[in-house]
């Protein structure tokens, strides 16, 4: 994560706000103070809250085990053709 200091943010912000929304690459941004900010788009902001909300759901995560255990085995739950296709779009 690239870190700058709010001088150079506030004397660039436009074009550290853009980086940060397309490349989807947070910048930490310093102050003399010593607290610091991260800027972010709001869909990779979204993204780890909802990350961080699966990690933190217990139930989820036993889910999300079960599931690769399942398909490392290729025991779990095949679809019927009629399925497929419907996933598939066929």
């Amino acid at each position: 994560m690239e870190t700058v200091s709010v001088n150079q943010f506030r004397s660039n912000m436009k074009n550290f706000v853009e980086q940060a929304a397309s490349e989807h690459v947070p910048l930490k941004v310093t102050r003399r103070s010593g607290g610091a900010f991260v800027v972010m788009s709001a869909e990779d902001w979204e993204r780890d809250q909802e990350t961080l909300y699966v990690l933190q759901n217990s139930s989820l995560m036993k889910q999300i085990s079960e599931s690769a255990h399942t398909h490392a085995e290729r025991s779990g739950y095949t679809p019927t053709d009629g399925e497929m296709n419907e996933i598939l779009g066929v």
